[in-house]
């Protein structure tokens, strides 16, 4: 079995992809201390937002991506405004309402939409040769945004006066509040920020494959993944382990089987749990 560079190509791409999505997953953990499963609905709502835009609106493909990522981050508010934050003091009972958003979701759009995969305009038609491999250009673009992104989510997190106050939150809620920092503004822009990198990914996923009613399941599994393998609450941890999650399960299911997509996610998480159960960059709540 020979690793091949288009093999290597396609784990970059989707490692990057990966970790668009994570990064959101872990910052709500991170300040709320709760984990999202409604995450996943987030993406299935990029997508078909971005689809209704272009298909009722008749606007292209930028400014309807634009649309449908604003949509779904205020859409992620508001679920930290209306039901979140009446229950964030109890992670479990959040799990299972979150649980519910995702399967309402999903359910609206299999009524609307069946199970019929939906094609989403590409943001930039063609194809490049690189490193010899042939790749669509709206790939290479998902890398560059993704990227982007990820960079002005750094930069927004370490050097603004917002970013340092979700920073202080994450690390203790206490001791930010004692200072003058109010949690409610926090969650609720940190709420908003990972809804709308989750709708951009999967703005991503419906440009270069499709959309369909269940298309943020398997991306949660990977997001749980990565971000437990990181360290929750890490984002510099799930950057680096959505990389190594991404070129994992490449290689699997490219040297392997292609049955075997979303195994290798499982298997990491298990191990994960076993050895090291706060992952690469975890550490402990201070209260």
């Amino acid at each position: 079995m020979v690793v091949t560079q288009t093999t290597l190509t396609i784990a970059l791409l989707l490692s990057a992809l990966y970790a668009l999505i994570s990064v959101g997953f872990t910052m709500i953990f991170g300040v709320g201390g709760v984990l999202n499963v409604a995450h996943a609905a987030y993406l299935t709502l990029g997508a078909y937002l971005m689809l209704y835009s272009t298909q009722l609106l008749g606007i292209g493909p930028w400014p309807a991506t634009i649309l449908a990522v604003l949509l779904t981050g205020i859409f992620s508010a508001l679920i930290y405004i209306g039901p979140v934050r009446l229950i964030e003091d109890d992670p479990i009972i959040v799990v299972i309402v979150t649980l519910l958003i995702f399967l309402v979701v999903e359910e609206v759009f299999y009524v609307l939409e069946g199970t019929s995969p939906k094609s989403l305009p590409v943001l930039l038609a063609g194809r490049v040769s690189l490193a010899g491999t042939s790749i669509q250009t709206n790939q290479i673009l998902m890398f560059v945004l993704s990227w982007l992104t990820i960079l002005g989510l750094l930069v927004f997190v370490n050097r603004t006066s917002l970013g340092k106050a979700i920073q202080a939150v994450s690390m203790t809620k206490r001791g930010a509040t004692l200072v003058g920092i109010d949690k409610f503004r926090i969650s609720v822009v940190t709420w908003l920020v990972a809804g709308a990198l989750a709708g951009l990914g999967g703005v991503f996923i419906g440009t270069f494959q499709t959309a369909v009613y269940n298309m943020g399941l398997n991306p949660l599994i990977i997001a749980f993944s990565v971000v437990i393998l990181g360290g929750l609450g890490s984002i510099k941890g799930s950057i680096i382990a959505a990389h190594i999650i991404g070129f994992l399960e490449t290689l699997t299911t490219s040297l392997i089987s292609p049955r075997l997509t979303g195994l290798a996610p499982l298997l990491m998480l298990v191990v994960v749990l076993i050895v090291r159960p706060r992952g690469l960059f975890g550490r402990e709540q201070t209260e």
